[in-house]
């Protein structure tokens, strides 16, 4: 069989990272200290819309959807934030910031702090339970920042 010309990558690897990606998920979940990445798929995300890749899209939005079910928020609640904040946020942030640094960390930030304040309206408006600002967001802002200055 032969594979098409335009889609060179290789499935393999591609399983091998979801798989990879499910262990840490369930990892960050009993220890507290591993950062639930939140930040890291949102600059993917940024990444494969900019770039056209719409199977690595539908592989971070996958993503997400674990990523939610560990945490245990609503289901396509940080898929609905992230693109709403990619289609009306980040053209303001990329307009107003010029230092590249500054808006990777403001891409950190708007994940973590905007998904918060996301998820305390879909709390006010439904009567859920009001999610709780643990001071591990900034610990996971601060690695996550890290973790993408080297990326």
């Amino acid at each position: 069989m032969q594979r098409s010309i335009t889609h060179k990558k290789s499935v393999k690897k591609l399983f091998f990272y979801i798989f990879l990606f499910i262990i840490y998920q369930s990892l960050s979940s009993i220890y507290l200290f591993l950062p639930p990445l939140l930040g890291l798929l949102f600059v993917f995300l940024i990444k494969s819309l900019d770039n056209d890749d719409t199977i690595f899209a539908f592989v971070i939005i996958f993503y997400l959807v674990i990523f939610e079910a560990n945490k245990s928020y609503i289901l396509f609640s940080s898929v609905i934030f992230l693109l709403l904040s990619y289609k009306f946020l980040l053209p303001k942030i990329i307009q107003n910031v010029n230092c590249h640094t500054c808006v990777k960390f403001l891409y950190i930030l708007v994940a973590y702090i905007g998904f918060y304040f996301f998820n305390l309206l879909f709390a006010n408006i439904f009567f859920l339970a009001i999610p709780n600002f643990t001071y591990y967001i900034i610990y996971y802002i601060i690695i996550e920042f890290l973790i993408v200055s080297v990326l």
